[in-house]
């Protein structure tokens, strides 16, 4: 399934509907910050526990707590790689089944090429496009996301079963900042009340359906 940030628990959340993916980035003034990605399963850890004593759940495999941490470990170094990224660190969590992804960037722009770098990680190849862009003289950040009807096309040809694991599936995006902002585009987002801060939180069947779409332009202070 083509869907943006289910990466890092990718078999495990076959099994559950019941799943938050959280996209946290803090943006400073002069454009570098951190991002913190996180795949959340906690409302379905009692099933998860239980899935993860047998081999195989409706045809698919389940992987066992030592391939997903070697598989966060080798997706950790892959990042240390790549310029402009540092401070790469991973969490697991095999109680709350929680896992994340965080690590520092020099400059907004290099969000895409993590994202570019994740994908081709786990064999993906994302039918929704999305890239970030900073520009320090205007005090802008945009997050720009298109939306290809291709994203629906292949969750029709899922099974029923498998299409019930989105039922209740949410994204969230959370960008920070060190000043205020100004203004932001996105009807559907809501600015904090310390106005430093703007989250979007969407139902994944809709970012697959195209009925909402992320894309958000926020201005902010000098």
């Amino acid at each position: 399934m083509k869907i943006r940030l289910i990466l890092w628990i990718p078999c495990l959340l076959l099994f559950t509907s019941c799943f938050q993916l959280i996209e946290d980035i803090t943006v400073k003034k002069d454009g570098s910050g951190t991002a913190v990605f996180t795949a959340n399963l906690s409302q379905s850890r009692s099933k998860l526990a239980s899935i993860m004593l047998v081999d195989s759940v409706n045809g698919y495999k389940v992987p066992s707590k030592t391939d997903i941490r070697n598989h966060l470990i080798e997706l950790s170094a892959e990042l240390k790689k790549i310029p402009g990224i540092s401070n790469v660190s991973h969490t697991l969590d095999f109680d709350k089944f929680v896992a994340t992804v965080r690590f520092s960037f020099s400059n907004v722009e290099d969000l895409n090429t993590i994202a570019n770098k994740l994908f081709a990680e786990m064999k993906i190849t994302p039918s929704n496009q999305s890239s970030y862009t900073y520009n320090k003289t205007s005090r802008t950040f945009n997050r720009t996301y298109v939306y290809e009807p291709r994203a629906k096309a292949e969750f029709e040809k899922l099974k029923d079963t498998d299409k019930e694991i989105f039922n209740t599936a949410t994204y969230t995006s959370i960008y920070r900042f060190d000043r205020a902002v100004l203004s932001q585009s996105n009807p559907s987002a809501k600015l904090a009340a310390s106005k430093t801060a703007v989250m979007i939180q969407s139902p994944v069947l809709d970012l697959i359906s195209g009925k909402r779409n992320i894309t958000n332009q926020i201005k902010l202070a000098n």
